[in-house]
């Protein structure tokens, strides 16, 4: 029994296009996401964060939440959430998600650990 693998993709990302050829390359054929275009919802995006085992802050793009005047340390996780969801460009990149296991493409062949 095969599991579905997601990738939270940005096609503009050199880190996600790595990512997204390395599971190609293992003969997987992932649901691709476009999360700019397609943000997941706060009840999604808590649930990968426990799939990640992080905190919203963990992967939140600073330079990207900056620009957008997402001030993390005024915010709790549920309101950084909420952020993250409105302004998505802010959600590090790219996260696979195969079942019940998750993990940042950061670098790629972190991935290769759930797959």
């Amino acid at each position: 029994m095969s599991v579905e693998v997601t990738i939270y993709h940005n096609p503009r990302c050199g880190k996600s296009r790595d990512t997204l050829k390395l599971i190609e390359d293992k003969g997987i054929t992932p649901k691709v996401v476009e999360y700019l275009k397609e943000p997941p919802s706060a009840a999604e995006l808590t649930r990968i964060l426990g799939l990640l085992g992080k905190r919203p802050a963990d992967i939140l793009r600073r330079k990207e939440a900056a620009e957008a005047g997402i001030d993390p340390a005024a915010l709790d996780d549920a309101a950084l959430i909420q952020a993250m969801v409105a302004t998505p460009i802010v959600i590090e990149r790219p996260i696979v998600v195969t079942g019940t296991k998750a993990a940042l493409g950061r670098p790629p062949e972190s991935v290769l650990a759930i797959l």
